[in-house]
């Protein structure tokens, strides 16, 4: 890489004008080959300004000479287009077989579809002794590590003594300790006063209470919770050592005799206000289908519930239906069936014409997530039902979470506002006509 310079400059009496210039470039690129044999590129760029003044020219021209060097790839001192016309056929049929195998050895073809013995290099030239009997190369590999004598160790160990260099901790800054020094917090005399004197239990009841976690173990948390003392003998450095799990004894099975509960509903039994089939799991789609069909004409049942009784749409569309036609349930459970996400919609808006029922519960479906549409149309159906006071569903989002717990709260604000007038208008010393009693339980619901 080289580059030349040629300035030349033919000038006259210089005079106080002002000048105009005048660029004009102009590059030249030539193809050369020098004696190794390498492509150069020269390049020459001529630049003239002409500067016009009244009695003055200047010219002035540059070249710039640009040697770029492309060595061509070569394999053994030859290029590599010069081995397209070589035969590997021809090559490969003038070596030896032994020549073939060292070749083949130093070359590891990619090939997925050879056999791993034939892609790797190492090759086994032992003839084969038998079959592989693996319990006898078990016993071998034992009986040779038993017999094998351990190394001995070049110095024995003496037990205080330190062999090799010591740690140490590397040594703290004076700014380190000056930052650490500073730091100081003033709580005044009564605080101070307060926690020396305090024991070690009644601070770790004000580390429970304040919420630090990691400064006690877990036998200290729950017996600051529930103000049971501190486990003796457990200081800051304890730990909780396991215990037996308690053994609670099994829920009886549900005896419930299914046909006669439902004869009672059809008989409309005023006894019976509590029906519970929970865990029952033999009840077909039919005897289902007969307790729906009694339900509307039923005026004593209360409370009604059917968890894990393998409730499935087709037989939850038909509650649904028999719901709005109900006159006294307060209280519907049909937690861990089969419910879909529209059918349960579909039970929320029956609770709508029914206008009675007080809790419903169905979480632990089929589905465990309902979605956020289907979430959305629960809370516009909970939003405008005013005598729902207990939804037992796991919704996911914030938004509709909220929504149906303020409006809960209403409505059980409402309830108690309604206990509380129906107590007064009963008082034997307040007599109202039927007028003052519907004014004043609008007033209540004003507040």
């Amino acid at each position: 890489m080289s580059d030349t310079e040629f300035m030349s400059t033919d000038a006259s009496e210089e005079l106080s004008q002002q000048a105009q210039v005048v660029p004009d470039k102009e590059e030249i690129v030539q193809e050369l080959i020098d004696e190794d044999g390498d492509l150069v590129e020269e390049t020459t760029q001529i630049t003239r300004k002409t500067v016009k003044r009244s009695m003055k020219i200047t010219e002035t021209s540059s070249t710039t000479k640009t040697t770029t060097i492309s060595t061509p790839a070569k394999l053994y001192g030859k290029d590599l287009s010069e081995y397209d016309e070589v035969d590997v056929d021809a090559l490969l049929a003038q070596l030896s077989p032994e020549e073939i195998n060292i070749l083949a050895k130093e070359v590891d073809p990619d090939d997925s579809f050879l056999p791993p013995n034939e892609r790797c290099s190492y090759e086994c030239e032992k003839e084969p002794t038998g079959p592989l009997d693996r319990k006898k190369l078990i016993e071998h590999i034992n009986k040779q590590a038993l017999e094998t004598p351990d190394l001995p160790e070049n110095e024995p160990y003496v037990k205080g003594t330190v062999r090799g260099k010591k740690w140490l901790p590397p040594a703290r800054s004076e700014k380190d300790k000056e930052v650490e020094e500073g730091i100081a917090i003033d709580m005044g005399e009564e605080y101070e006063q307060a926690l020396t004197s305090a024991t070690q239990e009644e601070i770790i009841d004000l580390a429970a209470i304040l919420g630090f976690h990691s400064m006690m173990n877990q036998d200290q948390y729950h017996a600051s919770l529930l103000n049971k003392g501190q486990p003796i003998g457990l200081g800051w450095d304890g730990i909780t050592k396991s215990q037996q799990q308690k053994v609670y004894p099994m829920d009886p099975p549900n005896n419930t005799d299914i046909e006669d509960s439902i004869k009672r509903v059809k008989d409309d039994d005023p006894k019976l206000i509590e029906l519970n089939f929970n865990n029952i799991k033999n009840i077909s789609d039919e005897k289902l289908i007969q307790l729906f069909d009694a339900l509307p004409d039923n005026e004593h049942l209360e409370v009604l519930s059917l968890t894990n009784v393998g409730l499935t749409d087709k037989t939850a569309l038909l509650l649904a239906q028999a719901i709005e036609k109900s006159k006294t349930l307060r209280v519907l459970n049909v937690e861990t069936n089969f419910i879909s996400p529209p059918t349960i919609v579909a039970l929320v808006r029956s609770l709508l014409k029914a206008r009675t029922v007080e809790e419903f519960r169905a979480s632990n479906q089929r589905s465990s997530v309902l979605g956020n549409k289907i979430e959305m149309e629960i809370t516009e159906l909970v939003e405008k039902n005013s005598s729902l006071l207990r939804l037992g569903l796991h919704l996911e989002f914030n938004d509709a979470r909220h929504r149906v717990a303020a409006h809960l709260q209403r409505n059980i604000d409402r309830s108690k506002y309604c206990v509380r007038f129906t107590a007064a208008t009963n008082n034997k010393y307040l007599k109202f006509s039927e007028k003052h009693r519907w004014i004043t339980m609008f007033l209540f619901f004003l507040l």
